[in-house]
C-alpha cells in the first residue's frame, strides 16, 4: 500500500509542477512518519524515500539508529529547548524554530559539538492559537536576530496551514509565506537564504506547490490514517 500511495503522490507532484512551470526536482517530498512503525519507514525507504519527518524527539532518536545512514531526518514538530541537545548533529533540517531562545539553545549546542545546523523559521501565518510559530509581522526581526548566532544557518521558512477539507482555502496563507520569503531575501542578510519553503501537507500540498513550496510534508497520503 505504501509503495502505491507513494507513486500516486509523486505523480501528483510531477503533474502539479508541470502544470505550473516548475521542475519536479525543485520539490522535496518529506514522508511524515510520526507514530508509524519501523516496518512502514523501511517500506517507504525501499520505494525510494530518503527524507523522513518526525514530530517527537524521543521517537526520532529511537528510529535514527535503526534506519540506513543515508536517510535525511527532518524535525517538523514543536521543539522544546531541553531536547535540543539530542537533535543537533543528527538531523538534516529543523523546520520548527519559532523563537529566539530556541535558536540560541540550538546555537549553543551546535557550537559545543562543533557542527553547523540548518534551520527554518516557523511562521504562524494564519495566527491560529493552537499552532506555534512567530507572526508574519515579527518574522523579519526574528530572522535578523537569529542570523547573528554561530553554528546556525537559516535556509528558509516553514508554516503549518489550518486543517481544511478544501485545500484552496489555504492558498492565501501559502502566498503570504512565499511573499515573506521574497521580502526577506531582498534584505540580503548575512547567513540567511530563503531557498526552502516548507509548506503543504496531505490535504493541500498541490496548492502549496503552486504557490512555491520546495518541501511538502506528507504523512497520511503515504502511510494511511493514524490510529
Amino acid at each position: 500500500m505504501i509503495q502505491e500511495n507513494l507513486e500516486m503522490v509523486r505523480k501528483e507532484i510531477e503533474m502539479t509542477c508541470a502544470r505550473y512551470g516548475r521542475r519536479k526536482e525543485e520539490v522535496t517530498l518529506i514522508a511524515v512518519s510520526k507514530t508509524k512503525p519501523l516496518e512502514d519507514l523501511q517500506e517507504a525507504y525501499r520505494a525510494g524515500i530518503r527524507d523522513f519527518g518526525e514530530n517527537k524527539v524521543q521517537e526520532l532518536m529511537d528510529k535514527i539508529p535503526r534506519m540506513p545512514g543515508d536517510v535525511r531526518w527532518h524535525m517538523i514538530g514543536h521543539l522544546q529547548r531541553n531536547k535540543v541537545k539530542y537533535l543537533v548533529g543528527k538531523v538534516s533540517l529543523i523546520h520548527s524554530v519559532d523563537s529566539l531562545p530556541l535558536a540560541q539553545e540550538i546555537s549553543r549546542e551546535a557550537t559545543k559539538q562543533n557542527v553547523e545546523t540548518d534551520i527554518l523559521v516557523q511562521v504562524n501565518v494564519a495566527g491560529e492559537q493552537s499552532k506555534f510559530g512567530t507572526s508574519l509581522e515579527e518574522a523579519l526581526t526574528l530572522v535578523q536576530h537569529i542570523s547573528l548566532l554561530p553554528g546556525l544557518h537559516i535556509k528558509g521558512l516553514m508554516t503549518i496551514a489550518p486543517y481544511t477539507d478544501q485545500e484552496e482555502d489555504n492558498r492565501t496563507y501559502f502566498r503570504f509565506l512565499r511573499q515573506l520569503s521574497v521580502d526577506i531575501a531582498q534584505k540580503n542578510i548575512d547567513n540567511v537564504n530563503m531557498n526552502v519553503l516548507s509548506m503543504g501537507m496531505t490535504g493541500d500540498y498541490r496548492t502549496a506547490i503552486q504557490e512555491g513550496a520546495t518541501c511538502v510534508r506528507v504523512g497520511t497520503g503515504i502511510f494511511g490514517s493514524r490510529n
